[in-house]
């Protein structure tokens, strides 16, 4: 098959690949076709996905856009086409006075894509207010309105994630309530405990301060955001790593702790190594970047190489964030995968 789609500028770390075809979908009618295919990738903005060889197969991208909003005794009912930008549309319910997403603020990726991870941040994960995600289930090509416990989420998944392929995300519904608490529990938002007057907009500033001064900026240094998941680790486990590591950044969740896995690969002295042109960015840890023409192959090698050294110094296997794309489609195992 030819590959005679460039995909550089369609995810953001930039590796010169290409794909079979581009197939828009710009209509219900349009996501039904999707099926045909023999074979296709669902692909938002790319700022999650990195595409390690050329795809033998279709790039679908949804590009059904559109706000509704729908004001309620209660709080806000609002429809969001998937095409739309996450920062732009965290950006306009900050401008309409809609307070909850304020410490989502600076996500890259899609609104559409935003379920499929479940992206969270700063103590609050998108599915507290996804209300509703109506979907194409592109097996049988009918429209669906998936409850939010029909979409099972959970840390940075969901039954889109799980079953890759299977759904093609249309529309996501959210409800805001009117009633508003800040959340100021994650630990570099504590200092604004101190003002006498905590506003959604000084959150959101806070974050962004917070993120600009440790993320780089894709469009001047290419990469895909978080590269590994925060692990997840029993009592047990946690109680030996805190007696060996003193200083461990953990966080108490209902089943065990969720550990920091840039103080994993910081602590190992990563920070700044390389293979080839991909590298641990040197403010932050869990963000891997494209120095100018990293391979696919300089991906895979930096990858097992943190993914070695975090095993064996604190007995944890980093699972990447990141979709990582090969020639047949989504890598799920990097360590057996050629190059």
């Amino acid at each position: 098959m030819l590959f005679v789609w460039p995909l550089a500028n369609y995810h953001s770390f930039k590796i010169s690949r290409s794909a079979s075809e581009l197939y828009e979908v710009r209509t219900i009618d349009d996501a039904r076709k999707v099926s045909g295919f023999d074979k296709f990738l669902i692909l938002g903005d790319g700022t999650n996905t990195i595409f390690i060889d050329d795809y033998d197969g279709v790039i679908v991208k949804s590009c059904i856009s559109g706000v509704d909003c729908q004001a309620q005794d209660e709080g806000w009912y609002i429809r969001v086409g998937a095409q739309e930008n996450w920062h732009r549309f965290v950006t306009w319910t900050l401008n309409e006075n809609i307070r909850g997403l304020e410490n989502l603020v600076l996500i890259p990726g899609s609104v559409g894509a935003a379920p499929v991870q479940n992206i969270g941040a700063y103590g609050v994960e998108v599915s507290q207010y996804i209300k509703t995600v109506e979907a194409v289930h592109l097996a049988t090509g009918q429209q669906h309105t998936l409850t939010n416990h029909q979409c099972d989420f959970s840390y940075r998944d969901s039954i889109f994630k799980r079953q890759p392929g299977a759904w093609l995300i249309t529309h996501v519904n959210f409800f805001i309530p009117k009633s508003w608490q800040p959340n100021l529990s994650y630990p570099a938002l504590a200092e604004l405990n101190t003002e006498t007057s905590v506003t959604a907009q000084s959150i959101a500033d806070k974050v962004i301060a917070i993120r600009s001064s440790k993320l780089p900026d894709p469009a001047r240094l290419p990469n895909a955001g978080s590269f590994f998941k925060n692990p997840l680790v029993s009592v047990e486990h946690y109680q030996q790593l805190i007696g060996s590591f003193p200083d461990l950044i953990a966080f108490k969740q209902n089943t065990g702790y969720k550990l920091a896995a840039g103080w994993l690969i910081e602590h190992l002295g990563l920070k700044g190594a390389c293979c080839g042109d991909c590298c641990v960015h040197d403010k932050q840890a869990l963000v891997l970047v494209n120095q100018g023409h990293a391979t696919g192959g300089d991906v895979l090698a930096l990858c097992r190489l943190i993914q070695q050294r975090v095993e064996h110094a604190f007995g944890v296997m980093l699972e990447p964030e990141v979709r990582m794309v090969g020639h047949g489609g989504l890598i799920h195992d990097v360590s057996h995968y050629p190059g």
